[in-house]
């Protein structure tokens, strides 16, 4: 079964932006489209009731009108709704990666990730989810994707280290006729940052920047076999890994970024490069969990 391209809705600007980029993704990789929207009653008076019932008919009546515009414009995309009363969003949205195969929230970027995740819960969600996680700005258009721009994705460490992300963003890139732009930061560290072992294949391969061209190449090597009619920019950069690619965002329909979850004793986080990036890129962003 075809897992489906899920868009959590809360009505906001970034939201509806989310959604409509959802739709898109759907239609190239002819999947469905989910809709979620978790809810939670906000008592207007003392009887409480009536209220929830009126708060209720005023979420269904908004979901569906923001599903009309998608199925107007994408006709033949199959369309589903889940409208869910929720105490913990995060379960819920954790719940609804869970099934998918990317789950697309609106981001404001340049602050905290808004609509469904308000303060911590962004973070939580995408540091915990299962599945790949974009995050859509508000303005967000088809023109970039129209355009040909690049779908640009971060390598780094060990071939497998980055094989998850590498794949999401070849997989979005031959889906859109796009070219791939796979961006390898690196460093001069202090001499004991690395090994004696990489210092060898560093001496082997030339230097510390073919070393990095290097191990990039391998990184890349079984996609462009996979995806031979892919074109592939490799761009190696002396600097800071988000640094670096917020550089190219500029000429990015998409920034796919992988991460690995890490819990702290304040919660779950996210890594500085997918921060960085998540708050300042101003295309969407995707963040693929290392499996």
């Amino acid at each position: 079964m075809t897992r489906p391209i899920t868009a959590g809705v809360d009505g906001s600007e970034e939201s509806l932006a989310a959604l409509a980029w959802a739709a898109r993704e759907a239609v190239r990789r002819g999947a469905p489209l989910h809709v979620v929207h978790a809810w939670r009653f906000q008592p207007q008076d003392a009887a409480g009731t009536e209220g929830r019932d009126a708060q209720e008919r005023w979420v269904r009546d908004s979901v569906a009108e923001s599903v009309r515009d998608v199925t107007e414009r994408h006709p033949d995309l199959e369309v589903s709704t889940e409208v869910r009363e929720a105490d913990d969003t995060v379960a819920e949205l954790l719940a609804a990666a869970a099934d998918a195969e990317t789950l697309v929230l609106g981001s404001r970027g340049h602050g905290a990730v808004v609509g469904f995740l308000l303060g911590s819960v962004g973070q939580q969600v995408i540091a915990e989810a299962t599945r790949p996680v974009v995050l859509v700005r508000a303005g967000d258009e088809a023109a970039a994707e129209a355009a040909g721009r690049e779908v640009v994705v971060g390598q780094q460490g060990e071939p497998e280290d980055s094989a998850d992300a590498i794949g999401f963003a070849f997989r979005a890139a031959a889906a859109r006729g796009a070219t791939v732009r796979a961006v390898r930061a690196w460093t001069l560290p202090p001499v004991f940052a690395y090994s004696p072992g990489s210092m060898r294949l560093a001496d082997e391969a030339g230097g510390l920047e073919p070393y990095e061209r290097k191990a990039l190449g391998e990184a890349l090597a079984p996609w462009r076999e996979r995806f031979p009619d892919v074109p592939v920019i490799e761009h190696v950069e002396m600097g800071s890994a988000g640094q670096v690619l917020l550089s190219v965002a500029g000429g990015a329909q998409l920034m796919v970024v992988g991460r690995r979850a890490r819990r702290t004793a304040v919660g779950a986080r996210i890594g500085s490069v997918a921060h960085g990036v998540l708050h300042h890129a101003g295309c969407p962003v995707a963040v693929v969990p290392h499996t």
